[in-house]
């Protein structure tokens, strides 16, 4: 059965379909392996037998405008067929877990307890929340209508037997570039924007102006100021010529988060594998220490992630769309664009699973946390709503 990977980068018009129709996806069981591979990856929080690193071939590859998805706009049979065939085809079962309000408590007394206790300076805590699948959508009408609402998100749709389908509009860059030439980003604190903030927009501002704009408080600061440390550390072991910009507000739906941006060289490709050995997981989405954090995570979350909070997008093909001009978007015209796999869900014929996690620091407050994986739920839930 064919396997596909829809999207669309940030500030572009066009969207780019990648179709394998013949075979699953390579399944790989480390990021080292990734060196010298081409296609559409995706990967998991964490990899491992039932949930593997999955790289699809792209035997049909197209660019259009999202609207052309819609089979009035006379997309040809063949891809309307590939794509009907590809979301009807049986996926691997699994039970998804899924819990309520209580269950979140519970996990969030445990993980705090161990920060407060000097194990971890952050940890991530996420949650699953399951909503009701009417079949008022299909999965390629929430992609268009995920493309109009988050122009300055990556929005991509997944499909393959052994990843399920997954729809997710993410705004962190984990790696972007090619040849020597690389960036990433520190992405981490959170907002909600009132109603009179709505007009917020991009290009980035420093943060000294913004801060006074938006009232950062000292955890979201701090929150990312860990993460960017961690990547500077990570940069060093592979990469030369690091340099940060940052950090300033960056905004994401109805969210604005802190952001740092990194630029810098890579000796050769084949250390690619290398690279992401070490950024992979961030401390935005695992923890500090990472292996301790990412470990107790694995065993303690009450719902596993599955692909929530890995990373997703296309790895060394062909350049995609106009580039817009770097002064509104830095986001450039390369051949891999790999993307952290934040707010998304999971597509199955009766129900939508939605993930959405938040970074614990020794000041973190319970129902602060709640309401920031709810704010961050809604740009999917926004979606499915009638």
């Amino acid at each position: 059965m064919p396997a596909f990977a829809l999207y669309r980068l940030p500030y572009r018009q066009q969207c780019r379909l990648m179709v394998q129709t013949d075979g699953e996806p390579e399944e790989l069981s480390t990021v080292f392996a990734l060196s010298g591979k081409s296609g559409f990856a995706m990967a998991p929080f964490s990899i491992d037998s039932q949930h593997p690193l999955l790289v699809l071939r792209p035997d049909y590859s197209v660019s259009l405008l999202p609207h052309q998805l819609s089979a009035s706009d006379g997309l040809p049979r063949e891809v309307s067929e590939l794509l009907a065939e590809v979301l009807h085809q049986p996926q691997q079962q699994e039970n998804v877990r899924h819990g309520r309000r209580s269950h979140y408590a519970i996990d969030f007394a445990n993980f705090h307890s161990h920060i407060l206790e000097g194990e971890f300076s952050k940890v991530v805590l996420a949650r699953c929340s399951c909503e009701t699948n009417d079949g008022r959508w299909s999965a390629i009408e929430l992609f268009t209508k995920a493309c109009a609402a988050y122009p300055r998100m990556f929005v991509t749709l997944v499909s393959a037997r052994r990843c399920g389908t997954w729809l997710m509009a993410t705004p962190e860059v984990l790696l972007e570039g090619e040849d020597r030439t690389w960036r990433t980003m520190s992405l981490a604190g959170t907002m909600r924007l009132s109603d009179q903030q709505l007009t917020f927009d991009d290009p980035p501002s420093p943060l000294q102006h913004d801060d006074r704009e938006m009232g950062w408080n000292v955890k979201n600061i701090q929150e990312q100021r860990f993460v960017s440390t961690y990547i500077t550390e990570s940069l060093e072991q592979v990469a030369t010529d690091i340099e940060e910009k940052g950090p300033f507000t960056m905004r994401a739906g109805q969210l604005v988060h802190l952001r740092s941006d990194f630029t810098f060289t890579l000796p050769s490709e084949e250390r690619l594998g290398e690279l992401l050995h070490v950024l992979y997981p961030t401390p935005a989405v695992c923890g500090l220490p990472k292996e301790e954090a990412r470990d107790f995570i694995t065993h303690n979350e009450f719902a596993p992630r599955l692909y929530y909070s890995g990373f997703v997008g296309p790895l060394h093909t062909d350049n995609d769309g106009v580039p817009t001009p770097s002064d509104t978007a830095p986001y450039t015209d390369a051949s891999t664009h790999l993307f952290v796999a934040l707010r998304c869900m999971r597509i199955t014929p009766h129900h939508y699973y939605l993930y959405a996690g938040g970074g614990l620091l020794a000041d973190s407050e319970e129902a602060t946390e709640w309401r920031e994986t709810e704010d961050k739920m809604d740009t999917m839930r926004n979606l499915i709503k009638p």
